[in-house]
């Protein structure tokens, strides 16, 4: 049935229709990965932070690795150790101040610095701590968006943070006031006493895909293969109607070769 010639033209039509769809939906994949933009931010170029994001606000995308300049006072006594954090591949500490910046009176967690160190960590927050130096400055450093809150794991001190989180934090801070809160921190490009500059990389730039081209490319596909699909609907439907009318055909037969019942 299949090699009929008038089954034959119509499977290689379709296949023909197939080869166009498929090249459709290759050109609009191409134009999908062609049209990607890369969007390039100057992250390097210090801004002030109060131009990248507001306090109170969600962190935007083209704030999120900014280098930032923001100027104001720290809060002595209000530092936190984060553990788990990695510098240079070396797993170890941070610590994590209370800064109010000047502009808008809104708290920043600022990362003073890093060690691999517990005990001297912990040294290092103390001796900030009871530095009692509330003097304004200004801190340039890289701006990332907070962290979520973990657990710590079983048996370790309830109060150890592992992620730089800005609504725990503020659950920690005696002298935090209400105050608007930026969400996101700091990473110090100085460091404290005791501790080790944190290393913050440049953030690779994003590429964004045209993904309505990636939709229109799995259509054509779609389209491709419903054309071969319809080839073979059509050939079983005939192949179907051939097999009902030979059933019919050999039933009448059948019938007519029956000899009449005598006396009828």
């Amino acid at each position: 049935m299949m090699t009929r010639p008038r089954w034959v033209l119509a499977l290689l039509f379709a296949l023909a229709i197939a080869a166009a769809f498929a090249l459709l939906g290759q050109w609009q994949l191409e134009r999908a990965i062609e049209s990607g933009e890369v969007v390039e931010r100057t992250t390097e170029v210090p801004r002030p932070l109060e131009d990248v994001a507001e306090p109170g606000g969600a962190i935007p995308q083209t704030a999120t690795g900014q280098v930032v300049t923001v100027t104001g006072r720290f809060i002595p006594g209000d530092e936190q150790v984060v553990g788990g954090r990695i510098n240079d591949g070396t797993n170890g500490f941070w610590v994590v101040s209370h800064f109010v910046t000047a502009v808008d009176g809104a708290s920043l967690p600022v990362a003073r610095g890093w060690s691999a160190d517990e005990v001297a960590a912990n040294a290092a927050r103390r001796a900030l701590a009871g530095s009692g130096d509330d003097a304004s400055v200004t801190v340039t450093g890289r701006f990332l968006p907070s962290e979520a809150p973990e657990v710590p794991d079983e048996g370790a001190d309830p109060h150890s943070m592992t992620t730089v989180s800005v609504a725990a934090l503020i659950n920690l801070w005696p002298g935090y006031s209400g105050q608007p809160v930026y969400a996101g921190y700091v990473t110090d490009q100085a460091s404290a006493a005791g501790l080790e500059a944190i290393h913050s990389p440049v953030p690779q730039n994003d590429v964004t895909l045209n993904w309505l081209n990636v939709f229109y490319a799995l259509e054509w596909v779609v389209f491709a293969g419903f054309a071969v699909y319809l080839w073979f609907r059509l050939v079983k439907d005939a192949v179907e109607r051939e097999q009902e009318l030979s059933a019919d055909a050999a039933a009448s037969e059948a019938t007519a070769d029956v000899p009449p019942v005598a006396g009828t």
